[in-house]
């Protein structure tokens, strides 16, 4: 009940951003703002199954960063786009396993172990490309980028996720660990393994939010995204993921991606500066964190 209604909290808020904010309805402003979203729900449906596990993902956007530039690298040196959006993804994979190796071989807090992965990360992508942008990337990718191959992209691997979380054995396993990992341990869950793969899945996302990001700028930047870091976890958050764990699913995804995207484009058309921008996003997110303690307290309560 508590995640229906912030579904329906946050589609009410996005009706009420859309009629208030003038030149919204513009068609390029809708197909900007489409553009934008179909990433960011990629990013969210990662970190939501992250934070169904207990645990988080500061490092998305870093691995955008590092997926964005190794693929553009292959691409620009005549290898073709199918080689290029192998080594993404591969490259998501790899890194959101080296999280989940931190956090479940090592012990280090998910916090911890994400935020030095997002530093380490984005450091490697400024310091492997020079701060520079990569160029001379195929039109067969850069097509990608186009609205209705992003929607197609954005549509499988989010209706993938869904069908992950709710039609499998894994799904299961995720959401019990989430609520109470030593119950499920000793259930025979394989805990550690569950934990481990949310994290591969949620680097495997991020590399796919990079694809369409790539593509649609047509460049490889060692600094993709980082505008995205908290609007990630917002989204999630909003959407009805508990940063306690245990909870969320792909409806809520839409909605709070949904949400924070319609967000960011009313404070930009709006005419606010970048720090007025982050401050408003700030109180959104501390909102969001208020809203999921009183849904947690509530759940506990019920």
């Amino acid at each position: 009940m508590a995640r229906r209604a912030t579904i329906v909290a946050s589609m009410i808020g996005l009706v009420a951003l859309s009629v208030a904010t003038p030149g919204v309805f513009n068609p390029r402003n809708l197909a900007n703002l489409f553009s934008n979203l179909l990433p960011l729900i990629i990013l969210t449906a990662g970190q939501t199954i992250v934070l169904i596990g207990g645990g988080i993902d500061l490092s998305v956007t870093a691995i955008m960063a590092v997926a964005s530039v190794s693929g553009a690298a292959v691409m620009a040196g005549g290898h073709g786009w199918f080689p290029g959006v192998l080594i993404m993804l591969s490259a998501g994979a790899a890194l959101g396993a080296c999280n989940g190796v931190a956090v479940t071989r090592l012990g280090i807090p998910p916090f911890m172990a994400s935020l030095a992965g997002m530093m380490f990360f984005f450091g490697a992508a400024v310091w492997a490309t020079h701060s520079r942008n990569i160029d001379g990337l195929p039109a067969s990718f850069t097509r990608l980028g186009g609205v209705a191959c992003a929607f197609g992209i954005a549509a499988f691997v989010v209706g993938a996720a869904g069908l992950l979380l709710r039609r499998s054995v894994w799904g299961r396993w995720l959401y019990a660990v989430g609520m109470n990992p030593r119950t499920s341990l000793v259930s025979g869950v394989p805990v550690q393994a569950v934990i481990l793969s949310s994290y591969v899945l949620s680097g495997f996302f991020a590399a796919a939010a990079a694809i369409l990001y790539t593509a649609r700028l047509e460049t490889g930047s060692p600094v993709l995204g980082q505008r995205m870091f908290l609007d990630v976890i917002a989204a999630a958050v909003i959407g009805g993921a508990s940063l306690s764990g245990g909870r969320g699913g792909i409806p809520g995804v839409l909605a709070g991606a949904a949400f924070v995207a319609a967000l960011d484009n009313a404070l930009n058309l709006m005419g606010l500066s970048f720090s007025a921008i982050l401050m408003a996003k700030g109180v959104v997110i501390v909102g969001a964190t208020a809203l999921d303690m009183l849904r947690t307290r509530t759940w506990k309560a019920a």
